[in-house]
């Protein structure tokens, strides 16, 4: 038996559906932003991406939580 996928990587295979890219091309967008703010990004997904407010703050999420353990 396999664990279920929790926390914000589960919405991303909703997230290639819907929108059409795999998640590593999300992630490099939300990393070329100039912008840096959590909320900022969920924003500019949302409004430059017609990303809606679930999916786009769990990408943001998620990149930057892996961004920070890497610098870690």
């Amino acid at each position: 038996m396999t664990d279920a996928v929790k926390g914000p990587a589960s919405y991303f295979p909703s997230i290639e559906r819907k929108y059409g890219r795999p998640i590593a091309e999300w992630k490099e967008l939300v990393r070329a932003s100039p912008l840096t703010g959590h909320m900022e990004l969920v924003g500019w997904l949302k409004s430059e991406h017609a990303m809606g407010h679930g999916h786009a703050n769990a990408l943001v999420a998620h990149t930057l939580a892996q961004d920070k353990a890497a610098t870690a």
